[in-house]
Parts: structure tokens; C-alpha cells; sequence
């Protein structure tokens, strides 16, 4: 390379050559070199978050006086050309970078200003003109738009990721509920015989309990609505206009359809991650209920011919490397292993969330990334399940009914009539000789074969 590829860059510690085609600028070079950590690049829904600060506050200050209407016009151009799509491979700092998130924060500025810049008609890394500090970052610190960055990205991966697949989830739950309400099964505690249910009812059970976590989570989110932006540095919002607050937190509430508000108290709103700790809890909880459903997919469709075998899981690819025919729940086990991991997210923002020291949160990029990849695996996962499982389940009606009627804890419903002791013995007898509940009672005498069917009617026992 000549030296009319590079730009030079100057910063507090020096100068550097800058690729002249990147659009960010020293301060993420240096990061670069520091962070060679994971590999892994900004969210697109944070990156996302951050560009809708950045736009909010550029036309706040611009609207304010506190830049030129023309500098604020360029960074509003830039901000939308790059939420449109373009120049997206230049936020390249690690996930796992200086603490609050000031190196990703700088890239975006970098690449706002250069960008801007070329709007204005000027050469990239002219900072005298658009300035990365001086003016796309008027009257804000990485100290409070980064957790501003934190609760943006999370409603927007909630609004677009989540809701909608926890939406199609129930909605197929239902469908399944409603087809296999008249088909009966043996029930099943401790992983033993219990008294016989509708296959439609566990399909219920499980639509019932994404709906509360629905709700849990939207009740969660209601945290994320505070906004610290505005509090610059340390929450005194030193260097800020007296409206300017307002004025973004206003736009941010039009940009993404949440009533986001002004923190009464900026520099609570800065120091606290416990919005982000809420929520986080929240997407755990579904987490733990999502395992507990996909293992029960998985029980039931257990076989074919030594399981369960009540239900059968769509057939989506071949199960296995050496035995032929074989298919596995497969959804189902992913399911599991996305929610494992967003457990692990889960612990790792509680650690974070309370390792804050005096007016900041050092570890606040851990939170993001952590958050809003949660957010977004989980939606992506229960979409799949959805659209590749859920929708194609099939019921055995043979088999089902097999169990209700073999289950021994048919006897239960006996102990009315004659007796818990009696029952009992009926059950051993039945378990060891192997005749059903039905022989062994009117083998005994205990019943009449009339009174018998009337009690041992699986269609009532299973009714809620």
C-alpha cells in the first residue's frame, strides 16, 4: 500500500495511519488492536440502537442551537443511510472491549462523522468540520448512551424478534389443544402411571404458560422506558442543554413506538443495570419452561417402538450418521441448548449488573451483548420450533388410549367405592399378574360390571 491509501488520525496519544477506505477512525483502530478477543462484531439491533441515539441527539442539538443545522442535518443523513443498510461492516470493535462500551461507542461516532463529512462535501477525518466528540457526540458521554443503547436494542429485538414468535407459538398451541381435546392419555407423575388426561389439555397447559411468560416479560419491559441519556457524564448533565433531555427521550419514543420518558433522576437511571437485570430474569424464566416443554416433546415422541410414542414430531432430517431410518427430535434439542445458554446470559448479567462501582457500570458491554442476543436466540428459536415442529405434530390415537386404559392409577378413581386399601391391593394384583384394573375387580367381586364402566369412564376422568 502507498502512503495516498492512508489518512492520518490524530487522538490524545498520537497520531496513526488509517485505511483511507474505513469510515472509522483512530480510536477504533486502537481498539482493534487491544480487543482481539472473540471475533464476534456488534449486535445489528445494538448497532441499530445506537444509530437511533445518535440520530435523536443530533437533530435535538441541531433543533437547540447547541450544533450547526448542517452538521446536524449530515449526522441525521448519515444515521439513516447506515440503519438503511450501508457501510454496516464498519463496527468491527470485539463484544468483549473497554469497559461501558467505549470503544464500540467511539466507532459509531467515527463512522457518523466520516460519513457525515462526505455529505458535507469534505475529506474523511477532517474532524475540524464534524467532529466524532465535538459534535456527533454533543452533550453525551459512552456513560449514558450506552445503557440509552442497552434499553433501545432490547425493546426493538423484543418488538421484532420475540413477541411475534412467542405470538405464533401460542397460536399453534392452541390449534393443537383444540385438535387433540377429545383424544385421551395416561397421565404421568414422578415418571410413573397417574390418572389419565386429554392430550389436548397438555397442549393447553403449554399455551397457558407462554402466555404468562408473555405478560411476564412485557411487564419487565416496562423498566427499559427510563432513560438516563442526558445525564453526560456523571448524571449532573453537564454540558447538555436543559431541554435536551426531553427533546430525546421524545424522539427515541417516536422512532421505535415505546413510551420512553426522561429518568426523574439521570444518574439513578445511569448507574443501575437493574432494568436490564429485570428483564434478563424474565427471558431466563421462559428459558426454564421452554426446556421442561421441549423435554415433554421429546418423552412423548419417544420410540417408536420402545417409547412412549403418544405423538409424533415432524420427521425434518435423517437422525443419525450409522443407523438408517432414524429420525430425532431434533428442534426439540435445539430448543433445549438455546435455553441453556441464555441461562448462562442470564447469570453473567447478574454478575455484571452488580460489579458497578461509584457513578458507572464498567461492564455494561456484557449486558448488551448478552441481552439482546438472549432476546433474539430465544425468538429465533421458538419461531423454529414453531414453523418446523410445533405445526406438524401428529397424535397416536392407539396408543394414547393404550396407556389411559393400562395406566394402574385407573384405581384411584375406585377409592370412593371400595376403599384406599382395597385399591391398592387391586393395583399389585393387576401389576403382578398382569390382568387389567377392570378383571381384577370383577374377579373380586368388589364392583358390578355396570357400576364399573360408569366409574372407570376415561371420557369423564379426563375432563377439567
Amino acid at each position: 500500500m502507498t502512503q495516498s491509501n492512508y489518512r492520518i488520525e490524530k487522538d490524545s496519544m498520537g497520531e496513526r495511519e488509517i485505511p483511507h477506505d474505513v469510515y472509522y477512525g483512530i480510536q477504533t483502530l486502537r481498539a482493534t488492536e487491544n480487543f482481539p478477543i472473540s471475533g464476534i462484531k456488534p449486535l445489528p439491533t445494538y448497532i441499530d440502537a445506537c444509530l437511533l441515539i445518535k440520530k435523536a441527539t443530533a437533530i435535538a442539538n441541531g433543533e437547540l442551537k447547541c450544533i450547526s443545522q448542517d452538521i446536524s442535518n449530515a449526522i441525521v443523513q448519515a444515521a439513516n443511510e447506515i440503519l438503511g443498510g450501508q457501510l454496516r461492516d464498519q463496527f468491527v470493535v470485539d463484544v468483549y472491549q473497554a469497559g461501558a462500551g467505549t470503544s464500540h461507542h467511539m466507532n459509531v461516532n467515527e463512522v457518523l462523522a466520516n460519513r457525515a463529512l462526505e455529505i458535507l462535501g469534505e475529506e474523511k477525518g477532517n474532524y475540524k468540520i464534524v467532529s466524532p466528540n465535538d459534535h456527533v457526540n454533543y452533550g453525551q458521554s459512552t456513560n449514558d448512551v450506552i445503557p440509552t443503547a442497552i434499553r433501545v436494542g432490547a425493546l426493538l429485538a423484543l418488538e421484532h424478534s420475540l413477541y411475534p414468535a412467542l405470538d405464533d407459538a401460542i397460536a399453534a398451541m392452541r390449534a393443537k389443544a383444540e385438535e387433540f381435546q377429545d383424544i385421551v392419555k395416561s397421565g404421568r407423575t414422578h415418571m410413573q402411571d397417574a390418572v389419565p388426561v386429554r392430550l389436548g389439555e397438555s397442549f393447553r397447559a403449554w399455551e397457558q404458560i407462554l402466555i404468562a411468560h408473555k405478560n411476564r416479560i412485557a411487564t419487565a419491559e416496562q423498566d427499559l422506558y427510563l432513560l438516563g441519556l442526558g445525564g453526560s457524564a456523571t448524571g449532573t448533565g453537564l454540558n447538555t442543554h436543559p431541554q435536551y433531555r426531553y427533546r430525546v427521550a421524545e424522539l427515541l419514543a417516536d422512532f421505535i413506538g415505546k413510551p420512553l420518558e426522561s429518568a426523574p433522576h439521570l444518574m439513578a437511571a445511569m448507574q443501575s443495570m437493574s432494568p436490564m437485570v429485570s428483564v434478563s430474569s424474565s427471558l431466563r424464566n421462559l428459558a426454564q419452561d421452554l426446556v421442561k416443554i421441549s423435554h415433554d416433546l421429546r418423552l412423548m415422541d419417544s420410540g417408536p417402538q420402545t417409547g412412549f410414542k403418544e405423538i409424533q414430531l415432524p420427521a425434518v432430517q435423517p437422525g443419525s450418521s450409522i443407523m438408517p431410518g432414524k429420525y430425532n427430535p431434533v428442534m426439540a434439542e435445539m430448543t433445549s441448548q438455546v435455553c441453556f445458554q441464555v441461562m448462562g446470559y442470564d447469570t453473567a448479567i447478574a454478575f455484571a449488573a452488580q460489579a458497578g462501582q461509584l457513578e458507572l457500570n464498567v461492564m455494561m458491554p456484557l449486558i448488551a451483548y448478552n441481552l439482546i442476543h438472549s432476546i433474539e436466540i430465544l425468538g429465533n428459536t421458538i419461531g423454529a420450533l414453531t414453523k418446523r415442529c410445533l405445526t406438524g405434530i401428529t397424535a397416536r390415537r392407539d396408543r394414547c388410549y393404550h396407556y389411559a386404559e393400562s395406566t394402574l392409577a385407573l384405581v384411584t378413581a375406585l377409592n370412593p367405592h371400595i376403599g384406599y386399601l382395597n385399591a391398592a391391593a387391586v393395583a399389585k394384583e393387576s401389576l403382578e399378574t398382569g390382568k387389567s384394573i377392570r378383571e381384577v375387580v370383577l374377579a373380586q367381586g368388589l364392583m358390578d360390571e355396570t357400576q364399573l364402566a360408569e366409574v372407570l369412564d376415561l371420557e369423564k376422568m379426563s375432563q377439567i
